[in-house]
């Protein structure tokens, strides 16, 4: 008999320390870059207690979100884009998108065109981005199988 899933968490103090956190480059890189957002629920409210990982090649960064659902990496521009994982309460399992960073990059053909947008992040500044994760509802984040 198979136990069942769990909501994602507890989350323990003493194991989710990372040394760089949400900087997977320094300052200085050459290509680096800011994301930063926030994660929202179904009705729009702030997810305070998430936690986001980014993974590209050579790179980790992890974050927690702040009491307004904020969060923020510093990382390399991606050549296509940015793997995100997104652990929240009442989860069972984390969820997984993609972060692009222009309209024009070559988004998965299998996604329904109105919502690809759900995918690009907006710039806000030269090398800052926002992009924001709706968990469900009017808007919600596009989200893929593992």
């Amino acid at each position: 008999m198979l136990t069942p899933s769990q909501t994602v968490g507890p989350f323990f103090g003493h194991a989710l320390p990372f040394a760089e956190g949400p900087f997977a480059v320094p300052e200085d890189h050459p290509d680096a870059i800011e994301l930063h957002g926030r994660v929202l629920d179904g009705a729009g409210e702030p997810v305070p207690d998430a936690l986001l990982e980014i993974c590209q090649p050579g790179l980790f960064g992890r974050c927690p979100t702040e009491a307004d659902g904020s969060y923020r990496f510093r990382t390399a521009r991606p050549e296509t884009y940015i793997p995100l994982l997104v652990f929240a309460r009442g989860l069972l399992k984390p969820v997984w998108t993609r972060v692009y960073l222009t309209e024009d990059a070559p988004l998965p053909a299998e996604v329904d065109p109105a919502r690809r947008g759900t995918l690009v992040a907006s710039p806000t500044g030269e090398r800052s981005y926002r992009f924001d994760v709706r968990l469900q509802g009017d808007g919600e984040t596009v989200f893929f199988a593992f």
